[in-house]
């Protein structure tokens, strides 16, 4: 598939036909409060529906309880495993490349603004992270789990987000399309997969062949389920590269609200970050994963940290090269990847269970045993744009 301005532009104008539908009903209808009380109870998969719940609200619910029919259980298990060997080495990049990157785009980054998404940076943090947490345990996708659920939610987030914004007028509908439409929906798929396995390849993370494509199988799966349209969004890792490259090419830039998220975030981090000692490191691995043009838009200071962060990869080769030769160095590093990852995500939720309201108003281990082989050592797929 090739990417044109045209091609883009026309994914500008379209946003979520069944979720937007659903969003307006419930407004028209005064009914978001009560649908918002009642999914309070709604969090695992298979789990009977509240009494009481909106008619037009259960239907969307009923169409989208189950992935898609195409969904490829093998790969997603190999996905899962993926994680599981590499859930830090994903938070990070997650965290320091991903949310920046999406800071860089303008009109995301004043969405964001225009939402409140300036306020609450631990609560965003904490949501994708829980969400990414939800998609990678064995029981996702099964009764009990809770991906389902909360990708349910995520889309009406979106759909209501869209609904504010074009009925209070505060969206430049001619001049930047639909809010939150599918080139920006598909763009931030882009920045979930290829842009988090760009990172983990700069840090110096062994990656299989195998495992990078599982990963990056596995957002597809969640963009479907999120109202992307799958049709429009890049079948392969090279067909992604080219993708975003286009994508940063054409809205890329430095904004007020970007440099203020990025702010947000670093502060948010730098409060994870036991001390004040190694605070300069936040700055300087969004530095160094994002560059410095990208860096320098965002305002992200410069540290006497920037040199030393360039040896993150040599170390972390060290130890994943540990990894693939030591079967009990492997346990122990994805142990202790994993407890970081909960401390982590521990420290942001403040031990509660985020919720995904529609907005009224804009204001043990994974049970694995083993990882994906580290066979045929994942590269790159080569820029596409100069």
């Amino acid at each position: 598939m090739t990417w044109t301005d045209a091609s883009m532009d026309a994914l500008r104008g379209r946003g979520d036909e069944l979720a937007d539908a659903t969003v307006a009903t419930l407004f028209a209808r005064g009914e978001v409060g009560k649908f918002n009380t009642l999914m309070r109870y709604v969090s695992t998969a298979g789990a009977p529906l509240p009494e009481g719940l909106p008619e037009v609200a259960r239907e969307y619910l009923e169409a989208t309880a189950a992935p898609p029919d195409w969904v490829d259980w093998d790969e997603m298990e190999r996905a899962r495993l993926f994680f599981t060997d590499n859930n830090v080495h994903i938070s990070t990049a997650l965290s320091f490349a991903a949310m920046p990157a999406c800071y860089v785009v303008p009109h995301v980054a004043r969405l964001l603004s225009a939402t409140h998404g300036l306020s609450y940076p631990s609560k965003r943090m904490a949501e994708t992270g829980q969400f990414t947490v939800y998609l990678m345990r064995p029981d996702a996708f099964e009764a009990g789990g809770r991906f389902v659920p909360a990708a349910q939610k995520v889309r009406l987030l979106h759909a209501a987000i869209r609904h504010h914004l074009r009925r209070e007028d505060r969206w430049d509908t001619a001049g930047l399309g639909t809010p939150i439409c599918q080139e920006d929906m598909i763009g931030g798929q882009m920045f979930f997969s290829m842009l988090v396995l760009d990172s983990l390849h700069r840090l110096g993370v062994h990656m299989s062949e195998e495992g990078a494509d599982a990963y990056y199988y596995a957002w597809r799966v969640v963009g479907a389920m999120l109202g992307v349209d799958q049709d429009a969004v890049p079948r392969t890792l090279p067909e992604a590269r080219a993708f975003l490259d286009l994508y940063m090419v054409r809205h890329m830039g430095p904004s007020e609200e970007g440099a203020h998220l990025t702010r947000q975030l670093v502060e948010l981090y730098e409060e994870v970050v036991p001390g004040t000692l190694f605070d300069p490191v936040v700055s300087a691995l969004i530095r160094y994963l994002v560059g410095d043009t990208c860096a320098d838009w965002l305002e992200v200071p410069r540290t006497s940290f920037d040199t030393v962060v360039r040896a993150v990869p040599h170390l972390l080769g060290v130890l994943e090269t540990i990894e693939d030769r030591s079967p009990f160095g492997a346990w122990a590093l994805d142990r202790l990847g994993h407890l970081t990852s909960v401390f982590e995500l521990s420290t942001l939720t403040r031990g509660r269970v985020m919720h995904y309201a529609v907005p009224e108003a804009l204001r043990k281990e994974y049970g694995v045993s083993g990882g994906v082989p580290r066979t045929r050592r994942w590269t790159p797929p080569a820029a596409t744009v100069s």
